[in-house]
């Protein structure tokens, strides 16, 4: 019995193994390497950028140059646009006035040293200063406006119904003029002087605190063949007060009078030094 029974064990251990294989998967392909092209290295080196503090101020002050460059060449492309427009007697006006410019800093340059030659010669140059001293006060006079002032020029008027102009406009008539060669200027019963001033009130304009109501009529002492033109130049005063809906009339004569006086100022704290 006992040799019956030990028949099937051992046929057990005949038949099963002691240790089952396992079986390994095999490992999975690489997938083939992707060549690296020269361009993308440089694209990978290059973005995304590494940007320095040095290098951000940098680019800060090149983008602000850049920025006021283009803002000036726009500036002068408006102010070239303009002139381009311009129609070609007007082109010959605007030349004409710079000549004549030119030619009034001539004709003082001469003066000037014609008097130095009369200083220099005169056997009695105590009395030539004195002469000279007098022809310059009264000058002086003339532009400081406490002296009376006759002589050919303009007259200008400005017709304002509707209340449109105001007293940077006055003032940019008073500066054209003044390039033009104004040498005595009076508006509306006022001496207009280098230290004057407007100001808006209301819908009238006041000329160093006074106030002066429309019709604005200017009074100009000047060479009219100057005075005019400058005027009338494209963009200048009188198509500007006219795209305010006002009216211009401008008149040259052979006789102004600036009566309008101002009172002298005495200084506060200046003080001659020959005293």
């Amino acid at each position: 019995m006992s040799d019956q029974n030990e028949q099937p064990e051992n046929w057990l251990r005949r038949e099963l193994p002691d240790e089952v294989p396992v079986p390994v998967p095999a490992p999975a392909p690489e997938p083939p390497r992707e060549s690296v092209t020269g361009r993308q290295r440089l694209v990978k080196g290059l973005w995304p950028p590494r940007v320095t503090r040095a290098q951000l101020i940098v680019a800060l002050l090149l983008f602000g140059l850049g920025f006021g460059l283009a803002v000036q060449v726009a500036s002068n492309s408006d102010s070239d646009s303009a002139l381009r427009g311009a129609r070609q007697e007007d082109l010959v006006r605007i030349l004409d006035e710079l000549d004549s410019r030119t030619q009034r800093l001539q004709d003082e340059k001469q003066g000037l040293e014609k008097q130095r030659q009369e200083l220099q010669s005169s056997s009695d140059q105590a009395a030539e200063a004195r002469k000279q001293t007098a022809e310059k006060e009264r000058q002086l006079g003339i532009l400081a406006g406490t002296v009376a002032a006759q002589g050919p020029g303009i007259t200008m008027t400005i017709e304002d119904t509707k209340g449109t102009v105001k007293a940077d406009m006055l003032l940019d008539a008073i500066q054209e003029l003044r390039a033009a060669g104004a040498e005595a200027i009076q508006v509306n019963g006022v001496r207009v002087v280098a230290n004057s001033y407007f100001t808006d009130s209301g819908k009238s304009v006041s000329v160093d605190g006074n106030k002066i109501n429309a019709p604005y009529r200017f009074k100009v002492i000047g060479k009219p063949q100057d005075l005019e033109p400058a005027l009338n130049i494209p963009g200048g005063v009188v198509q500007s007060v006219e795209k305010e809906q006002a009216t211009v009339t401008v008149e040259q004569t052979d006789k102004i009078v600036v009566d309008a006086l101002r009172q002298p100022k005495r200084p506060d704290y200046a003080r001659s030094s020959s005293q």
